[in-house]
């Protein structure tokens, strides 16, 4: 898989991430991992075409020592679509801005 990882968590960190990630992302009903939308103007040309498909969302894992902002978008409608894919430059540069905004916000120096 492809992602964004952010390892070497405290476990401070790993308290206000989770806390963070409970009030801003949907929980999936599995410890650790969320769902995290992404902006309909960062859609592919093909993800803007199939409606049924939409929304589309990156998964992030949170673990007590690491954090990964997976690069695989999916849909939350379907499993298997050719609109299902990795990032794209723009999608992956706002999937790594909200990791860093992320740390920054909650003020975490790694």
């Amino acid at each position: 898989m492809r992602q964004y990882v952010i390892d070497q968590l405290r476990e401070d960190d790993y308290h206000k991430i989770k806390e963070y990630l409970d009030d801003k992302a949907d929980t999936t009903g599995m410890e650790g991992l969320y769902w995290i939308d992404i902006p309909e103007e960062l859609y592919t040309q093909i993800q803007k075409d199939h409606k049924a498909c939409q929304p589309y969302y990156f998964a992030v894992n949170l673990t007590r020592r690491y954090i990964g902002f997976e690069w695989l978008i999916r849909s939350r409608k379907v499993i298997r679509c050719s609109c299902i894919t990795y990032a794209n430059r723009a999608q992956r540069d706002y999937i790594i801005d909200y990791a860093d905004n992320m740390l920054n916000e909650l003020n975490i120096r790694l």
